[in-house]
């Protein structure tokens, strides 16, 4: 089965199996069944099989799965092994958070460049990387060509500079500013990333708690 025929929900919990796998790899487990696997994960067994059966038969019948061998597919599945380079805009606090505690490195991207409007910013050191103003975006595109954007700036902001960013030849957007990011461009993937809905799910599930207590 190809990539593109591969659903949405199915490979958003690709990274999920690579982190418990992970997990297991460092707790010393060999090999665990679909079922074993699925009681970890509060996923039904059927579903983990259907789920890395789209990218081909990683089990064995009575064996179950090799914990190393089936992390490693993953990742490579993930592109873990990459280094796209990355650039991030947005050097306040949630720029900096992200550019500090994210290791990029592990999952298959190389921030090489930290972008900011703010003058006063510029020369600071965030990581290793110093913060450039963005007046020097495009002549730092053209001569490092990066792949993927990280957007950490005011939503009034994103689209324009979405669009200004494919024109440099930025392919993918991991995008925390607020707006859902609908770039009308071929080939252009764009990841949505808006932690207020997560709060919001959390207070739905809480305000549930409440209604059966009633």
């Amino acid at each position: 089965m190809s990539k593109k025929a591969i659903s949405k929900s199915v490979i958003r919990r690709m990274p999920r199996y690579y982190r418990f796998l992970g997990e297991l790899e460092q707790q010393g487990c060999i090999r665990i069944s679909s079922r074993e696997l699925s009681e970890k994960m509060g996923l039904t067994a059927s579903q983990i099989r259907q789920d890395l059966n789209c990218f081909g038969g990683f089990g064995q019948q009575g064996y179950g799965y090799n914990v190393k061998a089936l992390h490693e597919e993953i990742g490579s599945i993930l592109g873990v092994n990459k280094e796209n380079p990355t650039i991030l805009l947005g050097a306040g606090n949630l720029g900096k958070a992200i550019a500090t505690h994210i290791d990029f490195h592990k999952r298959g991207f190389n921030l090489i460049g930290i972008f900011d409007i703010n003058p006063e910013l510029s020369g600071k050191i965030i990581g290793t990387l110093e913060v450039q103003n963005t007046a020097d975006l495009e002549s730092f595109c053209m001569e490092h060509n990066p792949v993927t954007a990280v957007l950490c700036i005011p939503k009034a902001s994103a689209a324009d500079a979405a669009n200004r960013l494919v024109s440099y030849g930025i392919k993918a957007f991991w995008n925390f500013s607020h707006y859902d990011l609908r770039i009308d461009h071929k080939n252009v993937i764009v990841e949505n990333v808006h932690l207020g809905d997560s709060l919001l799910t959390l207070s739905y599930g809480l305000n549930s708690i409440d209604d059966t207590e009633d």
